[in-house]
């Protein structure tokens, strides 16, 4: 499969890529360019997703102003955003839950490719899957996207890295992993290491063992910030994510 023949876009995909490169800034491709990358499937799209660290992001703000870019640092705690008529750049140096926080690790682990003309960096196929696994709201549900990569990607992924990424958030991974095993029953066998649902299922038993948790949290918003909202605010549930409504 090939990404689409916007003129328009990918002109835009050719300048903003061929100025992050002259930037000399360290950065990375997400969204829609990670997915293709991983997986062959190419969905329309007017926006790049950079991803960088924390300190860089206003380096490449400042870097797209001085060139005539209108810039807009959107929330400080995860995005920032350029913009050029229609299209625009996402800056993406966490995620808006502020877990998958952008460091040194995922420059390690990134892949290359050649976009447009650009020798340039794509985010890790675990980091992608980890930021998408918090992505499970009404308006937007990345379910499908997490089993097309697992699908075509997940033979090579460093499940432990993978695990550690999100050991704290256990049951969203083995969520994931039995949803794929329901989308693929023939293929989960060769992709998914045993020992990694062995040990998810292990923790999932173990749960019913240990006494409940003395504090009610809700940890829903942690994957949805609006349906979740009437658990903190009228149900009396505790949270340590930011409510938006």
């Amino acid at each position: 499969m090939t990404i689409n023949d916007d003129k328009q876009a990918h002109a835009f995909y050719a300048e903003a890529l061929t100025t992050l490169t002259e930037s000399g800034i360290d950065y990375m491709l997400g969204g829609a360019f990670a997915v293709f990358h991983y997986t062959g499937l190419f969905r329309d799209t007017k926006d790049l997703d950079v991803y960088c660290r924390y300190a860089d992001c206003t380096k490449i703000l400042k870097f797209f102003a001085d060139k005539g870019y209108t810039v807009e640092y959107t929330d400080v705690r995860w995005l920032a955003k350029i913009f050029k008529g229609d299209y625009f750049i996402d800056v993406i140096f966490d995620t808006v839950n502020n877990i998958c926080k952008v460091d040194d690790s995922w420059f390690d682990h990134a892949t290359n490719a050649h976009f447009f003309d650009c020798d340039v960096k794509i985010i890790p196929g675990e980091e992608l899957f980890w930021c998408k696994i918090y992505v499970q709201n009404r308006e937007r549900y990345d379910g499908a996207d997490m089993n097309h990569i697992l699908l075509k990607a997940g033979k090579d992924f460093d499940w432990q890295r993978l695990f550690n990424r999100v050991e704290q958030h256990w049951h969203l991974l083995l969520a994931q992993i039995l949803q794929f095993q329901f989308v693929y029953p023939s293929e989960y066998r060769e992709i998914i290491p045993k020992w990694i649902f062995d040990e998810l299922m292990r923790k999932a038993n173990e749960q019913y063992d240990l006494p409940e948790p003395v504090v009610r949290v809700c940890r829903g918003p942690m994957i949805d910030q609006t349906q979740y909202a009437v658990d903190i605010k009228e149900w009396d549930y505790k949270s340590y994510t930011i409510i938006t409504v």
